[in-house]
């Protein structure tokens, strides 16, 4: 698994684990206040899903600057689309 790898990250499991649990309420809090703060046509949460949770977000974030992964790499890991990737590091 890839968090329990720490060549691949970089971090311990626990590390990452914190990480998760510090910043995953943060950013769902965030992207919830982005999604009600626009003149929406349908319900908050209505639509397309994120293909990538918040974990997976962060996998790809410490994964691409500590081995240089291209996004293309990381969308075929992750079975995403390449835009996906580029908007999750972002």
């Amino acid at each position: 698994m890839i968090v329990g790898n720490e060549r691949i990250t970089g971090l311990s499991s626990a590390v990452v684990g914190e990480l998760v649990a510090e910043l995953g309420p943060l950013w769902h809090e965030r992207h919830r206040a982005r999604l009600v703060s626009r003149v929406r046509m349908r319900a908050v949460g209505a639509g397309a899903s994120y293909k990538l949770v918040f974990v997976d977000r962060l996998l790809a974030t410490l994964v691409h600057p500590r081995h240089g992964t291209t996004h293309d790499v990381l969308a075929c890991w992750f079975g995403v689309d390449r835009s996906t990737i580029t908007r999750a590091i972002s």
